[in-house]
């Protein structure tokens, strides 16, 4: 692997100061794009098996750094292993997405536990150890986890649904019901996150990645407040704790989210507005995004343009390279490392 300086730009991004080339990672970078992937997951057997298998989960989160040198590693592992860690059924069904058990009447959710059990998670906490002590000290280790209502609408349906309608019916029919799951995930998260930390997590990321379903109101309530409480709740044991929020889909709801929640740095979406972004989110925080995956896919001229439109929009300011959602496993190599060559190769 490149050696790089302890400088670490990602961090340098955070922490207030811009760089004169963006640095760059992909959400979901370690993953079915890549061949070398594939054929770890096919050994692990099951995706929790992946997740949970520390020499496994820590090889998998290396392959995208040994192919492109991005400035950040993402921890592998999966929004769900909350619910996991508090007693809920979890599985992956090939092609399907996750399966759990519904808590989708007040009944079942006044069984929930309050407490996870965390001695589940430390192969996560073991893999961060180890992806640390291999890792280049110029690049940044991510943690993460999901939000409380994104992380709510898989436990309230069972699955993921095209709106994630059954938790929303819930949070409007039966608000305490849907509270309670919420300040469970609050509180477990905040454990959770402070765990990676500890364990070498240099950064952290929360996915929201159904918020944008909410109207004002309920985003308030259900999307800002959560994010809010677990972002307070790990500054009070690590005050310097950084913290990137991507509440999906937010769009004007945004400078709201950030003024809210005290995150560090946002991650936007392809489709957020450009001058909304510089003139009342990438004013106050760093700004993380917000390419197309599906121009990724595109490659060639199309792909240059994407890029050069986001350096365009964002790069006079605290930007990190990203897309606006994860990589499709159905992305040509070719065109990450087009990428990656492209916004390297900028210069302010």
């Amino acid at each position: 692997m490149t050696q790089k300086s302890a400088v670490k730009p990602f961090l340098e991004v955070l922490s207030g100061q811009r760089q004169k080339v963006p640095p760059i990672w992909m959400m979901r970078q370690a993953g079915r794009y890549l061949p070398e992937y594939r054929k770890v997951r096919e050994k692990a057997g099951g995706f929790l098996d992946l997740c949970f298998t520390p020499e496994l989960a820590t090889e998998v989160t290396l392959q995208p750094i040994r192919r492109f040198n991005f400035d950040a590693a993402i921890i592998f592992s999966d929004i769900l292993v909350i619910p996991y860690a508090l007693g809920r059924a979890v599985s992956f069904e090939v092609g399907e997405g996750p399966r759990l058990d519904p808590l989708d009447t007040p009944e079942k959710v006044a069984a929930l536990a309050a407490k996870a059990d965390f001695a589940k998670l430390e192969p996560v906490y073991e893999a961060l150890r180890r992806v640390r002590r291999e890792l280049d000290s110029g690049i940044a280790l991510i943690g993460f986890c999901g939000a409380p209502f994104t992380v709510a609408t898989y436990m309230v349906a069972g699955q993921g649904t095209p709106d994630q309608a059954p938790a929303r019916m819930m949070a409007y029919s039966h608000p305490d019901a849907f509270a309670k799951i919420i300040d469970a995930l609050v509180e477990n998260s905040v454990e959770y996150l402070l765990g990676q930390l500890q364990g070498g997590a240099d950064a952290l990321q929360i996915f929201d990645t159904w918020a944008g379903v909410l109207p004002p109101r309920e985003f308030a309530r259900w999307s800002i407040e959560p994010t809010r409480r677990i972002v307070e709740g790990v500054r009070a044991k690590v005050p310097g704790a950084k913290i990137i929020g991507f509440p999906r889909g937010a769009g004007a709801l945004l400078p709201a989210y950030v003024e809210a929640t005290g995150v560090d740095a946002v991650s936007i979406d392809w489709a957020a507005e450009p001058s909304l972004i510089r003139e009342r989110v990438q004013s106050k925080v760093a700004v993380q995004g917000n390419l197309d995956p599906l121009v990724l896919i595109a490659g060639g001229a199309a792909l240059d343009r994407a890029i050069d439109d986001v350096l365009a929009n964002f790069a006079s300011g605290r930007l990190i390279f990203n897309l606006g959602h994860g990589i499709l496993p159905e992305t040509p190599i070719a065109h990450v490392e087009q990428m990656v060559k492209r916004v390297r190769n900028f210069r302010a």
